[in-house]
């Protein structure tokens, strides 16, 4: 399972990294390292422990790394694959209305941090005043 997960972050690294020599030998160099460092480790809990990282870490960077490289034109081209996370984009109304926050019943009017930093603020301003 072990070499299972390290065979697989290697060609996850190779996928996201393609054409990028100083990435490629980074992301190798890491991946080695790590695995090197816990090779000793003979508790099974943490040894899943660390495959699921590994496998996590695997999600991550198939799902969230984007190439960027700058053409000659000064344009940047992305290399966007299939499993890369999407999200809607929704083009923002400038002439959109927010609404101030609500507050909850009890509360006193204060601003952020229950109301201590601000009266803490006034405190020191008063303070300077005098």
């Amino acid at each position: 399972q072990v070499l299972s997960v390290f065979k697989k972050l290697h060609r996850t690294r190779q996928y996201v990294f393609q054409g990028d020599a100083r990435a490629l030998v980074e992301g190798r160099q890491k991946i080695n390292e790590t695995f090197r460092q816990n090779r000793n480790e003979s508790n099974a809990e943490e040894v899943q422990k660390m495959i699921k990282l590994a496998v996590d870490v695997d999600h991550e960077l198939r799902t969230n790394i984007i190439q960027a490289h700058r053409r000659d034109d000064n344009v940047y081209e992305l290399r966007i694959t299939p499993e890369t996370t999407r999200l809607d984009n929704v083009v923002f109304n400038p002439d959109a209305v927010i609404e101030p926050p609500r507050r909850r019943k009890g509360d006193k009017a204060s601003n952020c941090c229950g109301g201590a930093a601000m009266a803490a603020l006034e405190a020191e301003s008063n303070s300077a005043k005098k």
